[in-house]
């Protein structure tokens, strides 16, 4: 399995044939102190996958702050069968998930890191930004 799109957004869809709408893709926020409540994102991936890969996938997603410590887990599972997401031979399943509220406590370089089956698939980074700093 792949994950063959993973991205942030403002918002994002997926209608009832299966299509992905996304609106307002980013990678860093600016806030004008920290800590900083962001108050809704969207982490958007698909996976990708072959029809041998059909059954349930553990997918794990956590969110890493600049020195590396775990900022937010999410647990869950996916059961990927065929359907509307299978093109020839292959599967290919959009996934939308809601961030309301994150709290970031200092400015650096932040990363999402999506696991299947508790392999590393891929890291979504995300840069906060926070207020300038004051010269003594």
């Amino acid at each position: 399995m792949d994950v063959d799109l993973a991205l942030l957004a403002d918002a994002a869809t997926i209608d009832t044939a299966g299509k992905l709408n996304i609106l307002g893709i980013f990678d860093h926020l600016s806030t004008a102190t920290l800590p900083a409540q962001h108050p809704h994102m969207v982490l958007i991936l698909r996976f990708s996958s072959s029809v041998q890969e059909i059954g349930p996938h553990k997918v794990t997603i956590t969110l890493r702050d600049p020195r590396g410590a775990e900022a937010m887990h999410i647990d869950g599972e996916m059961h990927l069968g065929p359907g509307p997401g299978v093109v020839g031979e292959g599967i290919k399943v959009p996934h939308v998930l809601h961030l309301d509220g994150l709290v970031f406590a200092t400015a650096g370089r932040y990363a999402f890191d999506v696991r299947v089956d508790g392999e590393h698939h891929v890291s979504v980074p995300l840069t906060v930004s926070g207020p300038p700093r004051a010269e003594a």
